[in-house]
């Protein structure tokens, strides 16, 4: 079945149209309770948000949608999304709910939903409420709504869980930082995690407005973070996204590190710790320079869809425990059960002390092969792509032509008519011919 509300990552749109409208949460909240009702006689709920102004609006229709159907909730306030997750597994709770965007503008906000596990829900699961959705409401009485309490020291909780995941026998003491929370929902956690490791810390983009999310600051917008720790002499600097769970990091030379190249770290620091992982998942986008790295290790590769949800499913599929994308989003299931941008920083730094080596020397092995991507907007009658003749005898051509030092991917957008065409070398210049001729194949003759 076709699922109508949810995307790859809960409910999201522009607020003030459908669905992320007060009546359609309230509404969305009261099936949501009804699920939760069949196997629960009193289900608890724990609400979690970043720093949109929307999320005020948001939460208490939340709030007023779970009471209805009988369904306790507990307020958590601005708090990472893998924070809700963390409390929804230490609370005992039913079900975490996040009311964030991640990266997108504050105009935008979204409904994502965890398990009791801390893990996200599937896609029966997903349809079991959207089936509850076109049902009509059944409100309990007076004597059965839910209550609602504010938790008061959540973001104290999910602090101490953060240093849990770093090695207790190692401090950062001597290391400078600047952290850059977006204006986000981490601009109060990320900055006292790494201070109480030990580090001298500095900070930008946290000082949110509820209208200045993502802008300008974070992993997303990772130039002023640049700038921040050449300005300051720092040794790293730490940009997370509007909800904290993607990563990007900076170096005191201001080189920035992807998501790619900090997996790569992470599976190091397990191997060199004599915890060698059987397997890591990367996604289709992951540069090629990672999966030649860690097949030179005897560590198996494997390419997921395009999205954590999809590196989360191969990986629970395989047992694995680490994978993620270049974006940032970075999996490590020995420490979390969702990508978390501060604790995976907090892997890569762990890496650093243990190592007495900076990042950039940990990945003197892995240089990172150029990529070059042409978005193709398509035509009215070239919607049928996969059939272009011409495109699938030059992509033969070039595959033969790159062998093993590199790869092709076309795919289609998710959300516009276009072909991304992406083409891996390890030659900057021959990445670009090889993806302008794939291109070619694809416009319209003049």
């Amino acid at each position: 079945m076709t699922r109508k509300y949810f995307g790859t990552d809960g409910i999201r749109g522009t607020v003030g149209q459908a669905p992320i409208t007060p009546d359609f949460v309230l509404r969305l909240a009261h099936a949501v309770g009804r699920v939760l009702k069949k196997t629960e006689s009193r289900p608890r709920v724990l609400i979690g948000k970043d720093t949109r102004i929307s999320g005020y609006m948001l939460e208490s229709a939340l709030e007023s949608g779970f009471n209805s159907a009988g369904v306790d909730v507990v307020l958590l306030g601005p708090l990472p999304t893998p924070g809700v997750a963390y409390l929804t597994r230490a609370q005992r709770a039913s079900l975490g709910v996040v009311i964030s965007a991640s990266h997108n503008a504050f105009p935008d906000n979204g409904i994502k939903f965890f398990s009791a596990q801390g893990t996200k829900l599937d896609d029966a699961w997903e349809l079991a409420v959207e089936a509850a959705l076109e049902e009509a409401p059944v409100w309990v009485d007076s004597a059965s709504l839910g209550k609602a309490r504010r938790l008061d020291d959540a973001s104290g909780r999910y602090i101490e869980f953060c240093k849990s995941t770093f090695a207790n026998d190692l401090t950062l003491r001597g290391m400078k930082l600047v952290v850059d929370a977006a204006h986000g929902a981490a601009y109060q956690v990320a900055p006292n995690v790494f201070h109480e490791l030990g580090a001298e810390v500095s900070s930008i983009g946290c000082a949110p407005d509820g209208l200045n999310i993502n802008k300008g600051f974070g992993a997303t917008h990772p130039e002023a973070l640049v700038a921040a720790v050449t300005a300051q002499k720092a040794d790293y600097g730490i940009a997370l996204d509007g909800d904290a769970d993607r990563l990007q990091l900076v170096d005191a030379s201001g080189r920035l590190f992807n998501g790619d190249e900090l997996l790569y770290l992470m599976v190091a620091e397990r191997i060199a710790r004599g915890e060698k992982p059987v397997g890591v998942v990367g996604t289709l986008m992951t540069n090629k320079a990672v999966e030649v790295a860690l097949r030179g290790q005897g560590i198996e590769f494997v390419r997921a869809k395009v999205g954590d949800r999809y590196v989360l499913e191969e990986l629970d599929k395989r047992g694995w425990l680490l994978g993620g994308e270049g974006s940032g989003h970075l999996l490590a299931l020995d420490r979390h059960t969702t990508g978390d941008g501060i604790v995976s920083a907090l892997q890569v730094l762990q890496a650093c002390v243990r190592s007495g080596k900076t990042v950039a020397q940990l990945l003197e092995g892995v240089t990172l092969f150029p990529q070059t991507l042409i978005n193709v907007r398509l035509a009215p009658d070239q919607q049928k792509w996969q059939d272009n003749k011409a495109l699938a005898s030059e992509t033969k051509r070039i595959e033969a032509e790159l062998g093993d030092g590199g790869r092709v991917l076309i795919r289609a957008s998710g959300t516009e008519p276009l072909v991304r065409v992406m083409v891996e070398a390890r030659d900057a210049t021959q990445s670009r011919s090889c993806a302008e001729r794939l291109a070619a194949t694809l416009q319209p003759a003049q």
